[in-house]
């Protein structure tokens, strides 16, 4: 999977001041760490952030009135299948940590889709069979394993005669 948990800290710190936030600019939250130590990194759809980094002896916490400007669309991916086009990111929450020495993470990603859900659905079923990834199917519903090994579902609800949907990636 790309997107690799998910936005790296350092990414979206260099993105600061690049430029105006588009109006749809999605809003992103990163927790990698227990609320004290680790870093957290919030972007809103103003285009404005926070950026708290704790730990041992460090205590930063940072408002920025212009931090991302990101494509999320383009940037994401699961196993090289992207969103149906023309979907649109509206918030991605990405919560990583360890515990008992393991790894975990959990990712959600909200978008909406210009096709109805089966319409999306179906297209995004086709491009994981392209890419020999195997899910499974429950109505509007896909779930799957990519190839590292981390768990997915696409979830498709109606939005008037359009989509909107929620990713969900879990590790751990």
């Amino acid at each position: 999977m790309r997107f690799a948990y998910l936005i790296p800290p350092m990414m979206l710190l260099a993105a600061c001041g690049q430029g105006e936030a588009k109006k749809d600019t999605p809003e992103i939250s990163i927790n990698a760490g227990d609320g004290k130590d680790g870093v957290q990194i919030t972007s809103n759809k103003d285009g404005s952030g926070r950026v708290r980094i704790g730990g041992e002896g460090v205590d930063i916490d940072m408002k920025i009135p212009d931090f991302v400007d990101l494509d999320v669309e383009g940037d994401f991916d699961i196993d090289g299948v992207k969103l149906y086009p023309g979907s649109k990111v509206g918030s991605v929450n990405v919560n990583a940590g360890e515990t008992g020495g393991k790894d975990k993470a959990r990712v959600e990603m909200g978008f909406t889709s210009p096709a109805a859900p089966a319409k999306a659905a179906d297209w995004m079923a086709a491009e994981f069979a392209k890419k020999g990834v195997k899910i499974t199917r429950t109505g509007d519903t896909l779930a799957g394993t990519d190839k590292d090994g981390d768990a997915f579902t696409i979830d498709f609800a109606p939005d008037g005669a359009t989509a909107k949907g929620k990713v969900l990636i879990t590790k751990g």
